[in-house]
């Protein structure tokens, strides 16, 4: 049978006979083709250019894959481009090519070397590039997420995380660190669950009770200054700075509390009332709280003559137990100064309100004592608590709705708790058994980091004013900085908070590499070296 693909060739008798031209032979002109001869040739070249125009039923396969290169991105090589097919190729694929041009455009940056076809101007430059190296690394090509976006950052698109994936933050595994470690040597620190010996003010001053003294410590100037001397008879069991940083109460053994001006080194006042030791101290404004070893609370405003305006009364010892065995270790004022919060090894945590004298709040879930309180400045209303040895959980409540949140077992005794200024996370300090120092992440507590360096119980927190780095202290006699929060963006950060500091090297051989520090002995200002560290006495 007849292939239907193959055409035949027509016959002669439908192209007719052949008709000489008389002109042609009177002019003596060279035979021109018969009229089947170029019905013919119009076949051959129709064939021959069927390629150029193949039908849609049929498939032309060749012999060879060459490929486009319309769509590379020389500029990213400073290579030059192809030259452009003709005019009439350029309007044909204009829409392509306009196309590929915005695409390469938003991948890699209006500056990549893009040539837009409607431009020839242009080309003269990618066919002289400049003579460098072709794998040198270009800052510019690196884009971020955002600019992958052809209609940029702002369009919403359902599905899609327009946020960049933000890398997880480090925090320093040794204490405040800018070539080693820094450690503050503190002589006498107590060894006291009971006690708060250690708050830091809104003026960068760190106070610290050592012994039946207390001293100042300038964290700008590094500034040693002994603030008072209580004699042998007494000793300070607690230190509070007011809210704008330029008075310190101080509690004492004899139950008295006295009010500092600090930056004349006066005693301005001294309040009676409690019985026993004053172990725990809270400031709201001008008014003062204080909790003792007698159970009672006492709120003091100072700037009326009486001692003190109200007596609280919450914690009770139980039946068989003796009267200065329950105590109030734990006080803390709500950042609106509506709420305070008062914790004791009654195991109880109770919520009283500005104007009350009994409690409005009554929390029994700790089994030990709570000394560990601190309200979130983040959510109104929110409370962290710890529990001793016995307990050693932190658990978090809101005094708004009267509910128990969630509760977190840290495994070992809970000594104190802050909340970070800056970002919703906070910080634990620890005794029993593991006397470690634990960041978390707030609501989900997860464990951001874990220090270690004190070899005893961390008694003692406090946050620097810009809210990056705490204090701890312990019954190890040392004080130790860490850098744990990140800073606000809309705060300045003293540059030379630390420069004063001694380095002192993580090896057990550090005693040859500790660094000598020189520090002026003034009446007012003292301090020593003492091993290669800044030592208080």
């Amino acid at each position: 049978m007849d292939d239907p693909t193959v055409q035949r060739l027509p016959s002669r008798s439908a192209i007719g006979p052949p008709t000489p031209s008389s002109s042609s032979s009177e002019l003596n002109l060279a035979p021109t083709l018969s009229e089947e001869d170029s019905a013919r040739s119009r076949y051959i070249e129709r064939l021959i250019n069927a390629n150029h125009h193949p039908p849609p039923s049929r498939t032309i396969y060749f012999d060879r894959f060459i490929p486009t290169r319309t769509g590379s991105n020389f500029g990213l090589f400073h290579l030059p481009s192809p030259r452009q097919s003709s005019s009439s190729e350029g309007r044909e694929d204009s829409s392509t090519s306009l196309y590929s041009t915005l695409l390469r455009t938003v991948l890699f940056g209006p500056d990549s070397g893009v040539v837009s076809p409607t431009t020839p101007e242009k080309r003269s430059d990618w066919m002289n590039p400049p003579s460098r190296n072709i794998f040198r690394y270009k800052t510019d090509t690196r884009q971020s997420f955002h600019s992958l976006f052809p209609f940029g950052s702002d369009d919403t698109m359902p599905g899609v995380n327009h946020s960049p994936v933000k890398a997880p933050r480090k925090i320093p595994r040794s204490p405040y660190k800018a070539s080693s470690w820094f450690v503050l040597d503190a002589p006498a620190l107590q060894d006291d669950f009971y006690l708060n010996l250690v708050d830091w003010s809104a003026n960068n001053v760190l106070a610290v009770g050592l012994g039946n003294c207390v001293y100042l410590w300038n964290a700008c100037s590094s500034k040693v200054t002994k603030l008072c001397d209580l004699g042998i008879d007494d000793s300070v069991c607690s230190v509070g700075w007011a809210q704008r940083g330029t008075h310190l109460a101080v509690g004492t053994s004899n139950g008295k509390v006295q009010i500092w001006d600090a930056s004349r080194c006066k005693r301005v006042r001294t309040m009676e009332g409690h019985r026993l030791r004053v172990g725990a101290l809270a400031w709201s404004s001008s008014l003062l709280s204080s909790g003792g070893r007698d159970k009672s609370i006492f709120q003091r405003d100072i700037r009326a003559q009486e001692d003190f305006v109200s007596k609280l009364s919450g914690h009770k010892s139980e039946p068989q137990g003796q009267f200065d065995v329950f105590q109030v270790c734990g006080l803390k004022w709500s950042y609106d100064n509506r709420e305070l919060a008062s914790g004791g090894n009654d195991n109880r945590l109770l919520v009283w309100n500005q104007n009350s004298t009994q409690p409005m709040l009554k929390y029994c879930e700790h089994t030990a004592a709570v000394k560990a309180i601190a309200w979130s400045p983040h959510v109104h209303g929110l409370l962290a608590s710890g529990g001793g040895t016995a307990d050693r959980c932190i658990r978090f409540w809101n005094t708004t709705t009267n509910s128990h949140l969630s509760c977190m077992d840290t495994g070992s005794q809970v000594c104190n708790l802050v909340w970070s200024k800056n970002v919703n996370e906070l910080v634990s300090t620890h005794g029993y058994s593991q006397n470690q120092i634990i960041v978390w992440r707030y609501p989900a507590m997860s464990k951001l980091a874990t220090l270690t360096g004190h070899t005893y119980r961390v008694l003692y927190l406090a946050i620097s004013p810009d809210g990056q780095t705490i204090v701890t202290g312990a019954g190890d006699e040392t004080l130790r900085f860490w850098n744990v929060f990140p800073s606000a963006k809309s705060q300045a950060i003293c540059s030379t908070l630390f420069a004063p500091f001694i380095a002192i090297p993580t090896t057990d051989k550090s005693d040859s590499y500790m660094n000598e520090l020189s520090m002026q002995n003034t009446e007012s200002e003292i301090g020593a070296s003492f091993l290669g560290r800044t030592t208080i006495r």
